[in-house]
């Protein structure tokens, strides 16, 4: 399994490159952890990532077929949501704001990078990613992280910014 510091050397220079600008175009539903909480992101191929939502922690909820839920700090969250309305259940919709830069890990990037066609790597907040071909590695605009989102939620969430 590579660390994020590996992941992101390798990656990183091949974003700059050839990765393409995308803005996230879904809203989401967020609530605020009141307690520590344990949160598994399953998107629809199957378990993504594992994280650990402290208290006011933000548990985002995508609105995708796989409903995944992830977890992002106050800031984070400020900086890439913005509040539309309250909803149902404890949760709120928010717009989001933030962009991306990403890549489709296809046959050439694996190649380059001499990774198989499922590899693994330490997200950002030390739990294990899995990354699949096809899937799309990303960083977020002026973000120092990399994290995979697969490929179906990724055509549900994200459209590419226009040039």
């Amino acid at each position: 399994m590579y660390t994020q510091n590996e992941i992101k050397q390798m990656v990183i220079p091949l974003l700059k490159s050839k990765g393409k600008s995308y803005r996230k175009f879904k809203k989401v539903l967020a609530r605020k952890a009141k307690e520590i909480e344990p949160i598994a992101t399953i998107t629809s191929d199957g378990l993504e990532t594992t994280n650990r939502a402290r208290t006011g922690d933000y548990i985002v909820k995508n609105q995708t077929d796989a409903g995944e839920e992830y977890v992002m700090s106050p800031q984070k969250f400020k900086d890439r949501y913005k509040y539309k309305k309250r909803s149902k259940a404890g949760y709120s919709e928010y717009e989001p704001k933030g962009r991306i830069t990403a890549m489709e890990v296809n046959k050439s990037f694996l190649k380059k990078l001499k990774l198989n066609e499922e590899f693994c790597f330490e997200a950002a907040w030390g739990s294990k990613m899995v990354v699949k071909e096809k899937d799309f590695l990303v960083c977020p605009m002026g973000g120092n992280e990399i994290y995979r989102i697969a490929r179906k939620e990724f055509f549900e969430t994200y459209e590419k910014e226009r040039e």
